[in-house]
């Protein structure tokens, strides 16, 4: 049985943790991170690296609200 897709992020999840799957040439892409903004069909998610990654909405396959990241270890 294959899973079911789905985008459940709007608007009002920015400031949220999301995770998303999108369609680029060849295949999907993931990006996880903090939803910046989403204005004129376009997503900005801010990875943990500090990369920003813009997304056009049409291009969205799954997206939706996940917790926050679990505390990194802690170095020696």
């Amino acid at each position: 049985m294959a899973a079911r897709l789905t985008v459940s992020v709007t608007q009002a999840d920015v400031g949220a943790r999301i995770t998303t799957r999108r369609r680029v040439p060849g295949g999907f892409r993931d990006a996880v991170g903090i939803l910046e903004s989403w204005e004129s069909g376009v997503l900005r998610v801010r990875k943990r690296d500090g990369t920003l990654v813009e997304i056009v909405e049409e291009e969205l396959v799954a997206a939706k609200v996940v917790p926050a990241a679990p505390p990194r270890p802690q170095r020696m």
